[in-house]
């Protein structure tokens, strides 16, 4: 069981959890790195949602797109769909934690919680981060679990 100085239901309202005291509970109940999870979520989110009318203009397919007469909301709409459909990719992969094609003594991974002391110094908690492909769309900081990215 990991150690905290401060409230998680508290620290996963102040991070945006939509449901802070189910994350807690969870993280508490089943000795699961609930928050760890969520700051991964949270992060890609934002990676997704960084893709805007305004952002688009750096991509020069995108420019080229829209000067062949897309409307610029949909070419964002769509980046933003194939970004979360190469994360969901990325954490499924990630998941897995092996190539199931390598050979059978080829090394796997895995995403570990990283713990940090008063000095900054981090270390393994020794509990998995996983299942982030299951809960990317219930992360969604929308509410919408990304229904929109479908319209």
């Amino acid at each position: 069981m990991v150690t905290r100085k401060y409230d998680l239901v508290a620290r996963m309202r102040e991070l945006g959890a939509d449901d802070p005291e189910g994350w807690a509970e969870s993280e508490l109940r089943e000795d699961s790195p609930q928050e760890a999870r969520w700051l991964v979520l949270r992060g890609i989110w934002r990676d997704i949602d960084g893709w805007t009318v305004d952002t688009i203009a750096a991509v020069p397919a995108a420019q080229r797109a829209v000067a062949a007469g897309a409307d610029p909301a949909d070419v964002a709409q769509a980046m933003r769909s194939a970004a979360y459909e190469a994360a969901y990719g990325v954490l499924s992969r990630v998941d897995e934690g092996y190539d199931p094609e390598a050979p059978t003594d080829a090394p796997g991974w895995s995403l570990v919680e990283i713990r940090f002391d008063e000095s900054d110094e981090g270390t393994p908690s020794g509990r998995v981060v996983g299942g982030l492909h299951e809960s990317i769309l219930t992360a969604d900081p929308s509410g919408r679990e990304g229904a929109d990215l479908w319209q």
